[in-house]
């Protein structure tokens, strides 16, 4: 009993925030200091110029420096580009917290960001046998499509259990290591992004070990800005989310695009997510 309370005195500004952990983007808040996690991420999605079904496989370690600094390393293996599964290159992912306005049951923050990626897929995608449709694509992303440099503002409030979050981020897309990027292609975009994250279960907190049950909406934007290629889309990425002992999740999310006039290789992704953190991992002697 002395040991549960202890936990939930410790942990419960991250059992507050767990509605915060979004699928598709990050919050303004950042993982407790001092703690270590790793996920895996695969996501499943048809690749229209083919016809067949795609698959992206993210291995990725995070770091909590400090209450207001976090890192991400992230490893990209996918078959969207190749025919077979590859290695596509990596990214690293900063987000700062420079604003916090905490009250009982709610607060309000803000971050900034920064992500780069080096990436050696082809632009184009080696075809396949079975491919029936012309290659036509004016979408590029950091998740290895293209090298380049991201950054951008998060903005998050949180009011009980409904937690609320905004993006907005500029995008540099540069050459990939083995192939130029093509000058049809937008070498610049913007993105921004609605996420509402609820927690349904549990009711009302008892021990650590409860299990945490949160539904998400997202609405995920990008609009190409070079004169080349003024194109944008909205999508739409409902998801669902299992926290287990405060330090394991499990994420199931659909997303498909709601409108727009880009050209792109893929219309809808099915992901799912591992992901376990461990709190203190160091502690200071006296």
């Amino acid at each position: 009993m002395k040991r549960s309370l202890f936990f939930i005195v410790l942990f419960l500004p991250v059992f507050l925030q767990a509605q915060e952990l979004y699928v598709s983007t990050e919050p303004a808040s950042n993982m407790p200091a001092n703690s270590f996690g790793f996920r895996v991420t695969n996501r499943f999605f048809k690749m229209k110029h083919e016809g067949v079904t795609g698959m992206r496989i993210e291995p990725e370690v995070m770091w909590g420096i400090s209450k207001k600094l976090m890192v991400h390393v992230t490893g990209l293996a996918s078959n969207q580009m190749q025919p077979s599964i590859q290695l596509e290159g990596g990214s690293i992912y900063a987000k700062y917290r420079f604003l916090s306005k905490d009250d009982l049951h709610s607060h309000f923050r803000m971050a900034a960001y920064v992500k780069g990626s080096v990436i050696n897929n082809p632009f184009v995608p080696v075809m396949r046998e079975q491919t029936s449709k012309p290659f036509d694509n004016q979408e590029l992303d950091l998740e290895g499509g293209a090298s380049g440099v991201s950054g951008g503002i998060i903005a998050t409030q949180l009011l009980h259990k409904l937690a609320i979050s905004a993006t907005l981020g500029y995008n540099r897309f540069m050459n990939n290591t083995k192939d130029n990027l093509p000058d049809y292609m937008s070498a610049n975009a913007v993105n921004y992004s609605l996420s509402a994250g609820y927690l349904l279960l549990p009711r009302r907190y008892r021990s650590y070990d409860q299990t945490n049950l949160n539904l998400y909406i997202e609405f995920l934007g990008k609009a190409n800005t070079d004169a080349v290629s003024r194109n944008q889309y909205l999508d739409v990425a409902p998801a669902i989310q299992f926290i287990f002992n405060s330090a394991t999740r499990l994420d199931f999310s659909y997303r498909t695009q709601l409108f727009g006039d880009m050209s792109r290789n893929v219309f809808n992704t099915f992901t799912l997510r591992f992901e376990h953190n461990i709190f203190n991992i160091s502690t200071k002697r006296k």
